[in-house]
């Protein structure tokens, strides 16, 4: 079997779909000896898929097709012929935004959200059309769906129309091997060192979008606490600027206690692990998620988690976080006094989040995706060993 993945929508690493992208294909490496591999790549994103060569093929894509409109011309009319003349089996495209209309191979593609049917203005209004309008005809010419959640999952036969019993609800995965608590002194030396954190800190990791990851509100809860408590902890913002991150700015720049407002910008995969370890709390109040993996990256390193539990968050993180209504700004702000001032409660946070983030796993992850693109040829094949 031959099967490729089209990568072009990972923004150079820097997104929650890019960790999707690179954590499944390492994952999927064990395969590489029964299946052949093409791994999709534009050419600046060439390096972050070295891991894997030698394993699968890496095909390069040219820089000109990676604007959003050129992209999507390239994946319904140039793509297709790719696919015939190498013989391609199966087609992977792991975002509902790049969902290919036809080709002589099966489709499969990964629906992570349908934010467009749940956040305002999340997209300016081209973007909102797409993924409104085009992308619902294109999920119903797909022959397997990869849903994130069962959340996600109902969104889809909500909003698309395809039924549930035709999709394939796989939920996400932690690397173990990376996210766990460590050396809390070592993991805290790192961030003094780096970003001159010191003072106990709230963290969010999330590219800085504006409204769907609720930074606004949460600057203003922070600004609550500090008021009402006196206390040093400091908020720490870590993630790349994105559509409306200058509202996030300038409620920081206006904000009483600004000076206890970090931005870390994008933080790369090596150093996140000591970030969460040296973290006193995550602090996670999007709007609308289709899975969310920072809360459950923070637990595995012993991190106790503040979340809402918007879209597939409530699956997510289970009982093992402090759950808050993302559009209450006082109920967050009560939320960051009680974790900060409670010991007990951080505690009983960081056991259940343990416990939580052990449901998450690539390899298990892997497999179940090995058995969608399997199923068209034999309808029954499992990959579970």
């Amino acid at each position: 079997m031959k099967v490729a993945i089209s990568t072009s929508v990972i923004q150079r690493g820097k997104t929650g779909v890019a960790q999707y992208v690179l954590a499944l294909t390492k994952a999927l490496m064990p395969y590489a000896d029964i299946v052949k591999f093409h791994i999709l790549a534009l050419a600046q994103d060439l390096p972050l898929f070295e891991f894997a060569r030698g394993r699968m093929e890496i095909v390069p894509v040219d820089e000109r097709w990676r604007p959003a409109v050129r992209n999507i011309w390239w994946h319904q009319q140039m793509l297709p012929r790719w696919l015939a003349r190498q013989q391609i089996d199966v087609l992977h495209v792991p975002s509902y935004r790049r969902m290919v209309h036809s080709a002589h191979c099966h489709l499969v593609s990964t629906i992570h959200d349908l934010a467009p049917f749940h956040v305002k203005k999340k997209y300016d209004l081209a973007r909102m059309i797409y993924g409104r309008v085009i992308v619902k005809h294109l999920a119903r010419r797909q022959d397997g769906i990869i849903a994130v959640s069962t959340s996600t999952a109902r969104d889809v036969e909500h909003y698309f129309g395809v039924p549930m019993e035709k999709q394939n609800v796989i939920l996400n995965g932690i690397d173990h091997a990376r996210f766990h608590p460590g050396d809390p002194n070592a993991a805290q030396a790192m961030v003094e060192q780096r970003w001159q954190l010191q003072d106990p800190f709230f963290l969010y990791v999330s590219r800085l979008e504006h409204p769907a990851k609720n930074h606004t509100r949460l600057i203003e809860a922070f600004d609550h606490f500090k008021n009402t408590s006196g206390s040093p902890w400091q908020l720490v913002l870590a993630g790349s600027d994105w559509h409306g991150a200058e509202h996030i700015h300038t409620a920081a720049r206006e904000s009483r206690h600004s000076r206890d407002i970090r931005f870390l910008g994008f933080v790369e995969d090596a150093a996140l692990p000591s970030l969460y370890q040296a973290a006193s709390a995550m602090v996670y109040p999007s709007l609308f998620e289709g899975f969310g993996l920072p809360p459950v990256e923070a637990m595995a390193c012993g991190c106790p988690v503040i979340s809402s539990k918007s879209g597939s968050l409530a699956e997510v993180v289970g009982k093992a976080a402090r759950i808050i209504d993302p559009e209450d700004v006082g109920d967050i702000a009560r939320a960051l006094q009680e974790i900060a001032q409670n010991d007990e409660k951080r505690a009983a946070l960081i056991a259940a989040g343990f416990e939580n983030a052990r449901r998450f796993s690539w390899d298990d992850n892997a497999r179940r995706v090995m058995d969608v693109y399997e199923k068209p040829f034999t309808g029954s094949r499992s990959w579970g060993g």
